[in-house]
């Protein structure tokens, strides 16, 4: 949206350049616009590149997610609104709120968060 607008700045300051400005105002119109356009575009692109992307699987570690059947020791749970395969000792029943331990191929090992339901 920033982006659309502040383009359209640029177009504005040259119809205004061409048109209605005399030429000194109207090429400084220019100027200013273009340095504004440099400036956020300088700016989004260091402020995309502040971290790292993160992919794969082993994001998933320390996710919270809760579980759709019983894990006893095996069962299935919900994590960002995808249903995985998970694995937890101590038993976890439907509804409850488990944390991600580690991967054991695509299948999650968890553990149960104490104190939430």
């Amino acid at each position: 949206m920033a982006r659309t607008v502040l383009g359209v700045l640029l177009v504005v300051a040259a119809l205004l350049a061409v048109f209605v400005l005399p030429p000194v105002w109207g090429g400084l119109a220019i100027v200013v616009a273009a340095v504004i356009e440099v400036g956020e575009t300088t700016f989004w692109i260091r402020f995309s590149r502040r971290r790292r992307v993160q992919v794969g699987a082993e994001t998933l570690i320390g996710a919270v997610g809760r579980v759709t059947s019983a894990c006893c020791p095996d069962g299935q749970m919900r994590l960002r609104g995808e249903i995985w395969g998970a694995r937890c000792e101590r038993g976890a029943e439907p509804g409850e709120t488990v944390r991600v331990v580690r991967l054991d191929g695509l299948t999650l090992v968890v553990e149960p968060v104490e104190g939430r339901k």
